[in-house]
C-alpha cells in the first residue's frame, strides 16, 4: 500500500482551460486496461519539456525532443505498456508513426504532437493497436478528465498521481492541475516517470523551458526509489495563456511569485508521490543534508544514503543500525569529508556526534522513529552554509517480487 496517499478525488481537481483529456482501452500489453491518454491543446499553448539524461533514452523522447524544437505542440499521445525503448530505427520509425496516425486524426501536422511510452523495454511498440484506439481515446476528450488521465497512464503504480491548486494573479484565478506516474526504475535526471502540468496562465513563451527545468530540479529531480535512471522520463509544462491577466514576464512580481510558488507545489507532490507509492515502499523518506560547502556535494551525501540497500532494507526493519547511514555519507565521494564534523539526527533524535555515537542515544528511540510512516534523516557535515533534501522509501520484499514478476 502506497505511503499515506490516496487517490485524488475528481472534485479536487480542476479543468485546466485549453485543454482536453480523452483516454481509451487499445491492449497495448493487456486488455481491459487503460492505456492510451491524448491530451488536446488549443491554439496558442506554449509548451516545454524536461527529459531523461540516460543515454539510452527511448525513442519518444528523441521524436519529443525534435518535436518542440520544431513548433507549436496542439496534442499528446501517452501509452502504457511498452516503453519503445532499446527498440532502434524501428522504434524511431513507430514513434513517429505514433505522433502521425494521431495528427491525421486532428487535423494536424505530425510534427505537432508529442508521443509517450512507459512500460517494457526492448519489445515493439505496437502502432496498430494504438492507431485502432486513438479514435475512442479523441472521441472520450474532456476537459474534466484528469483524473482518468492519471489512471490511463500508470503502469506499477497502485494509485493515480494528481494534484491542483488555484492562486491569484493580478485579481484573476489561475489554475495549475498535474499528473504523474511512476513506482520503479525511479532516480532522478529523471525516472521512469511520466509527469504532466498545464496552468491557463499567461507566461512568457520564452520563460517556460527554464521554468520546466527548474520545476523538475525542485521535485522530480529530487526523488529516488531504486537508483536506476530510466529510459523515458518526461516532464511536460503547458501554459495555454487563456487567463485573462497581462502575460507574466518577470518571476518577481507577486502575481509571477504566487503562480511559480503553484506550480512548484504541484510538482513537488507528484514528485513524492512517486515516491510514497514507490514499488513495495512501506515508509517515506526525507534525507536533508546540511551543512554542505555547496549542494552538490550535499546532493551526494543524500543520494549515497537514499540509494543505499543495507539502509533502505533497515528502515523497512524498524532496525536502527544506523551506522550503515554514516558509512553511506563516508563513500558519497566527498574526498576531502572530516568524519570528526558530522551529526545525525534521526527526527528528533541526536544519533551521532563529531563522527561518533552521541552520548545520550539510545538504541529504543532510534527504533521509536523507526518504526514511523514518514521520516527524516538530517545529517550535518560541519563544512559550510549550503544544503539539499532528497525523497525516498524503503526496500520491502515487495519491490523484489514486482520486479521479479513485472513481465509475467
Amino acid at each position: 500500500m502506497p505511503v499515506n496517499l490516496t487517490a485524488p478525488r475528481a472534485e479536487d481537481l480542476f479543468p485546466v482551460p485549453g485543454v482536453r483529456i480523452g483516454v481509451a482501452e487499445a491492449g497495448v500489453r493487456k486488455a481491459g486496461r487503460k492505456d492510451l491518454t491524448v491530451f488536446l491543446l488549443d491554439e496558442g499553448a506554449a509548451v516545454a519539456g524536461v527529459f531523461t539524461r540516460n543515454r539510452f533514452c527511448a525513442a519518444p523522447v528523441q521524436v519529443c525532443r525534435e518535436h518542440l524544437a520544431g513548433g507549436p505542440i496542439r496534442a499528446l499521445v501517452i501509452n502504457t505498456g511498452n516503453a519503445n525503448a532499446g527498440t532502434g530505427a524501428d522504434g524511431l520509425a513507430r514513434a513517429r508513426a505514433m505522433s502521425a496516425a494521431t495528427a491525421r486524426l486532428l487535423g494536424l501536422q505530425p510534427t505537432q504532437v508529442l508521443p509517450f511510452s512507459t512500460g517494457v523495454i526492448m519489445e515493439p511498440l505496437p502502432v496498430d493497436r494504438i492507431e485502432a484506439g486513438l479514435p475512442a481515446a479523441i472521441a472520450d476528450a474532456r476537459a474534466g478528465h484528469w483524473g482518468r488521465a492519471a489512471e490511463g497512464i500508470m503502469t506499477t503504480d497502485t494509485v493515480p498521481k494528481a494534484f491542483s491548486r488555484q492562486v491569484q494573479v493580478e485579481g484573476v484565478t489561475v489554475t495549475v492541475t498535474g499528473i504523474s506516474k511512476g513506482a520503479g526504475m525511479i532516480r532522478p535526471n529523471m525516472a521512469t516517470m511520466l509527469g504532466f502540468m498545464a496552468t491557463d496562465a499567461r507566461i512568457d513563451p520564452s520563460l517556460l523551458q527554464s521554468l520546466a527545468f527548474d520545476l523538475a530540479e525542485g521535485s522530480f529531480n529530487r526523488v529516488t526509489v531504486d537508483g536506476d535512471t530510466s529510459t523515458n522520463d518526461s516532464f511536460v509544462v503547458i501554459a495555454t495563456q487563456q487567463a485573462g491577466h497581462a502575460p507574466v514576464t518577470d518571476w518577481a512580481t507577486p502575481g509571477g511569485r504566487a503562480l511559480r510558488e503553484a506550480m512548484m507545489e504541484v510538482a513537488r507532490l507528484l514528485a513524492q508521490a512517486i515516491v510514497r507509492d514507490g514499488e513495495g515502499a512501506t515508509k517515506f523518506i526525507t534525507v536533508r543534508v546540511e551543512g554542505g560547502r555547496d549542494r552538490g556535494e550535499c546532493l551526494k551525501a543524500a543520494y549515497a544514503i537514499a540509494h543505499s540497500p543495507l539502509v533502505k532494507t533497515a528502515f523497512f526493519a524498524s532496525d536502527p543500525n544506523l551506522g550503515r547511514i554514516l558509512a553511506a555519507v563516508g563513500y558519497a565521494g566527498i574526498d576531502d569529508l572530516d568524519q570528526g564534523g558530522i551529526e545525525l539526527y534521526l527526527d528528533d533524535v541526536h544519533v551521532a556526534t563529531r563522527g561518533g555515537r552521541h552520548p545520550a542515544y539510545q538504541e529504543a528511540d532510534g527504533q521509536r522513529v523507526m518504526k514511523q510512516s514518514e521520516i527524516t534523516v538530517r545529517v550535518q557535515l560541519g563544512r559550510g552554509d549550503a544544503a539539499d533534501q532528497v525523497w525516498t522509501c524503503d526496500f520491502s520484499h515487495d519491490y523484489v517480487s514486482i520486479n521479479a514478476d513485472y513481465r509475467s
